[in-house]
């Protein structure tokens, strides 16, 4: 749609008409200047555009268009496009994955297989990250050292793909838990206060990095970051050796008692997800605990328009000179 952001500009369209008709024409005076070619000007003048003379019509029309596209431009013209609906404005989300060598660990069911837990993780979380419509999702996979794979976004379908092609051992074997709260959190301070979430997901306990996770823990309160922890794994499987079947503990290692420290300290909640179910129920509590804001926004592209109408001017003006000119030339060169 066009639109004008100026459109009282068009009242002045009149004004060389009315400056015509209403100003006193001027009489004679002395020359200020003086053209030594001017008595050839003014006979060009009078004998092209002598009254009732095409010419001398053709351009006030022209000069007339010329004055009506420059009001045009002042007017300021804009095109308006389509209505464009903006992703609403939710919670600042950062997913911290564990992708250390215990999460090859095949303790997990899926599709009535078993899978490691690092499949099982993929397929739950992106679940989660496709319903957080209007959130900011952020994705730092973790492992002896802690990476920034996506930054915050809207772009919810590339943070999945990233997800899914993440493997295990690509940050390390070892699991650096502080590591991993503390470059979240810096990422998270530069986003509006009481938005900043962060999930952590792990299968270990802290193992390597140079922050502990404590210490990470108490910055990330002081700066607003509320975490949410999820301790992942089995409590019993059956492992065949040597001497026939037995079950074992996979998830021995698992620090619960420091994940539930990071929760608390800083508001958030720990859960424990011992299978599937558990872990996809532990998304659908998070859902509900940090719910999406659903105010939505609408948003009309703006193209301003201004130059066009003024170009037109311009060219019309230069092509109008250069004819007078022109003709003027050869007007000159045919008496010679």
């Amino acid at each position: 749609m066009l639109n004008f952001i100026w459109p009282w500009a068009f009242w002045l369209m009149p004004l060389p008409i009315l400056a015509y008709l209403l100003l006193p024409k001027s009489g004679r005076r002395e020359a200020a200047l003086f053209v030594p070619f001017y008595r050839d000007v003014l006979s060009f003048e009078r004998q092209s555009g002598r009254p009732g003379g095409g010419m001398k019509i053709g351009r006030g029309l022209l000069l007339l268009l010329v004055w009506s596209l420059l009001i045009a431009a002042t007017a300021r013209p804009q095109w308006l496009g389509e209505p464009v609906p903006l992703p609403t404005m939710g919670r600042d989300l950062m997913l911290a994955v564990d992708i250390s060598g215990s999460m090859a660990q095949e303790d997990m069911i899926l599709n009535g297989r078993q899978v490691p837990r690092l499949a099982l993780v993929k397929k739950v979380v992106n679940d989660f990250i496709q319903r957080r419509v209007g959130d900011r999702v952020g994705l730092l996979l973790f492992g002896t050292e802690a990476y920034i794979q996506a930054p915050l976004t809207f772009d919810r379908k590339t943070v999945g793909t990233l997800l899914d092609e993440a493997l295990i051992g690509f940050a390390g074997k070892k699991t650096s838990i502080g590591n991993a709260i503390g470059l979240a959190v810096k990422r998270l301070k530069k986003r509006p206060v009481d938005n900043r979430i962060l999930i952590l997901l792990t299968d270990g306990s802290n193992t390597a990095g140079s922050v502990d996770p404590l210490t990470a823990t108490e910055l990330a309160a002081e700066t607003g970051v509320r975490i949410h922890t999820i301790g992942v794994g089995a409590e019993e499987m059956v492992v065949r050796g040597f001497f026939g079947s037995q079950r074992v503990n996979p998830s021995a290692d698992l620090d619960e008692e420091t994940l539930q420290k990071i929760a608390d300290k800083t508001g958030g909640r720990y859960f424990r997800a011992r299978n599937p179910e558990d872990l996809e129920k532990i998304y659908q509590i998070i859902d509900q605990l940090e719910p999406i804001e659903q105010e939505s926004e609408i948003f009309r592209p703006v193209k301003s328009l201004f130059y066009a109408p003024l170009a037109a001017a311009l060219i019309l003006s230069f092509l109008c000179g250069t004819a007078m000119l022109l003709q003027f030339i050869l007007k000159s060169e045919g008496r010679e």
